[in-house]
């Protein structure tokens, strides 16, 4: 099943390596149009005492300074997470043409729950979105994290 979502495979083994960390295991991967990856990235909110250390800005930011472009036209974001509603803005901003992600966030998505960044009539880009990629594993996952802190 590898060869069918190698980049979600790729964003899952961040996610690890970000909770190996202490961080809320988020993994994020962005791929140029011609799907080689530009950028990846866990989240890194705590270390650092960042709250915008989003897997997803860091990847975004780093694909645009590979890129030497704000914009991030005909690349895809992979993360293992709903984005948030900060983080689904961003994507937007980027001009990133698809995202897809593991498991829903039904407490803090920006996408199919909450703000639905991509449903307001003012959102200038709406990328392609696919849900539920790995959603099991992705799930998983973030339930082992948080029941390990309690």
């Amino acid at each position: 099943m590898i060869e069918k979502f190698p980049h979600m495979h790729q964003a899952l083994d961040e996610a690890r390596l970000a909770a190996e960390k202490g961080e809320v295991p988020i993994g994020a991967v962005i791929t140029g149009p011609d799907g080689q990856v530009l950028a990846a990235a866990g989240n890194r909110v705590v270390g650092p005492k960042d709250p915008t250390g989003h897997a997803e800005l860091i990847a975004i930011r780093q694909a645009a300074k590979k890129l030497g472009s704000e914009r991030l036209v005909d690349c895809n974001l992979y993360v293992t997470l709903e984005p948030c509603a900060m983080c689904a803005q961003a994507i937007a901003f980027a001009r990133i043409a698809r995202v897809y992600y593991g498991a829903d966030d039904p407490k803090g998505g920006g996408i199919t729950v909450g703000a639905r960044i991509y449903s307001q009539p003012t959102t200038h880009h709406k990328p392609e979105v696919y849900g539920g990629i790995l959603e099991n594993e992705a799930a998983q996952m973030l339930r082992d994290f948080f029941k390990s802190r309690r």
